[in-house]
């Protein structure tokens, strides 16, 4: 797979979790299948409405619909969901990866500033005004 279509994939993957509801309906089609009329029930909107949260998540990759009669049965999909672990494990790393750098810099020790020494007419300066203050 190409990078680009990585990019399309986690941006679709991610583009369905986005979503409250649909992350529901993942998360119960997961535990097991469910008709889209049975999922319905469960949420405070139309039953179209419902089945284009399971079309999202469907075109996403996450929920797989088989026809059984007249119902439209959803499951989910494990494989689809492992990806999406994965992709979160490999941008934690990277993050991991800085903080520690991050760590590493601020642990080390630094250099205590000092002030610039006088130059020499610096120097003569401050003795001639010395002798003069006497």
């Amino acid at each position: 797979m190409s990078d680009h279509q990585d990019d399309d994939r986690a941006d679709a993957l991610f583009g369905a979790l986005a979503d409250r509801t649909r992350r529901d309906i993942l998360r119960r089609v997961l535990a097991g299948e469910h008709s889209v009329s049975r999922l319905a029930e469960h949420y405070p909107m139309s039953f179209a409405a419902v089945q284009k949260h399971v079309a999202v998540l469907e075109r996403a990759g996450l929920v797989t619909k088989r026809r059984v009669g007249r119902e439209a049965l959803a499951s989910g999909d494990v494989e689809a969901v492992r990806s999406v672990a994965s992709m979160l494990g490999e941008i934690e790393a990277v993050w991991r990866g800085r903080v520690a750098r991050i760590d590493d810099l601020l642990a080390q020790p630094t250099a205590q500033p000092t002030a610039p020494s006088a130059t020499p007419s610096e120097q003569h300066d401050t003795t001639t005004h010395t002798t003069q203050e006497k």
